[in-house]
């Protein structure tokens, strides 16, 4: 099992810990609420250097990035960073990423640490006739997202970087805690606030010390993947697996606002998912809330008033803001409206919920 540049300070920290992708990562501190409730009010620290990072350099960088992407990279100025996905040719789903145009011919590509391995499979393959340079970085970086409304306030002593200029979705790469060359993106998956501290392994370890020490007076707390998922879930975030994969395409999971069909943005499977944005699909990706009490999980069926199976809950959780089980499913066409009633199959029990508009959490 690997393991990352901060394991130690889970373990010593008493974290539960789990193999996650093949790395032993920490699952939780001090209970999942506590670091929940904790990154939506005031700062929690998560360590996700099992995610993947690859480079993608050179004269065809820009033509690289823009077959296999759905999103329109000539929109995507230096500095300022893309969501979206590498669609599978075949109307599913790759992976989804983050991209960041990095500097002139130069990108980063943030992959799910799933799917390292598929994702770098795939660019190499589609790379054969393009021609860009490729470097699979995964190894050699470490991630820390420091998440929560008090970040720019914490944080702001460890770097000369104005931290409050710094726009969502956009990164600076500048010396943070003494450490040069450190990319400070205005990034998460908590819709809390706050940044992703992208460093090599080298240096993990003063960053993490100097990020608590600056975080101490403001509440901060190490978190665990399991509030990591109730935060992204309250926001009505995709989970690679759960909710999106390589079955499942952009238009069917609402990721419509990525998929550009614009000129010159001639991508991988484009005829495809604009038929299926111009003529509708056979099911969509929706939010839903409780009504009667019970908490939906992934793989619960979602039946009509009658009992016919009308889809599946992709994801499911018991909302530690909201106190209410909130969830997403894909759901027939004509059950996808906001304000219609829906049942979750729970323990046998047909338990009535409601499409809702996403994020659940508004803040």
């Amino acid at each position: 099992m690997k393991t990352t540049p901060f394991t130690q300070f889970h373990i010593d920290l008493g974290a539960r810990m789990v193999p996650f992708t093949g790395f032993n990562m920490p699952v939780e501190y001090s209970g999942v609420n506590d670091e929940h409730i904790t990154v939506r009010t005031k700062l929690g620290v998560f360590d996700v250097s099992h995610m993947g990072e690859i480079w993608v350099k050179g004269a065809k960088a820009f033509e690289l990035v823009q077959k296999v992407t759905t999103n329109d990279v000539a929109a995507l100025q230096p500095g300022k960073i893309q969501y979206s996905c590498f669609p599978n040719g075949k109307g599913g789903i790759v992976d989804d990423i983050l991209v960041y145009h990095y500097e002139n011919e130069k990108y980063l590509i943030v992959v799910n640490a799933s799917n390292i391995e598929k994702d770098w499979a795939w660019l190499q393959e589609q790379n054969k006739t393009v021609g860009a340079e490729l470097e699979n970085a995964s190894d050699k970086i470490a991630q820390l997202a420091v998440q929560g409304p008090k970040a720019v306030e914490a944080l702001q002593s460890l770097t000369d970087v104005n931290l409050a200029d710094i726009k969502y979705y956009t990164f600076v790469t500048g010396k943070f805690a003494g450490v040069e060359n450190v990319i400070i993106s205005a990034t998460g998956y908590t819709g809390a606030g706050g940044f992703e501290l992208y460093m090599y392994n080298s240096d993990a370890e003063k960053i993490w010390n100097a990020v608590f020490e600056a975080g101490k007076e403001f509440g901060i707390k190490p978190a665990g993947l399991a509030s990591r998922d109730t935060l992204r879930l309250e926001m009505g975030f995709c989970l690679y697996g759960n909710d999106i994969d390589d079955t499942k395409s952009p238009i069917e999971a609402g990721l419509g606002w990525i998929t550009k069909f614009v000129e010159g943005n001639n991508f991988i499977d484009r005829e495809l998912l604009e038929k299926q944005k111009n003529e509708g699909t056979k099911q969509s990706l929706r939010g839903f809330e409780m009504i009667d009490k019970g908490i939906p999980r992934h793989g619960y069926e979602v039946v009509d008033i009658e009992g016919n199976t009308i889809g599946e809950v992709t994801s499911g959780t018991m909302s530690p803001m909201l106190k209410i089980g909130i969830g997403m499913a894909y759901v027939k066409p004509e059950f996808s409206k906001l304000g219609t009633e829906i049942y979750i199959k729970i323990r046998n029990k047909s338990l009535k919920a409601k499409i809702v508009k996403m994020p659940f959490y508004k803040g």
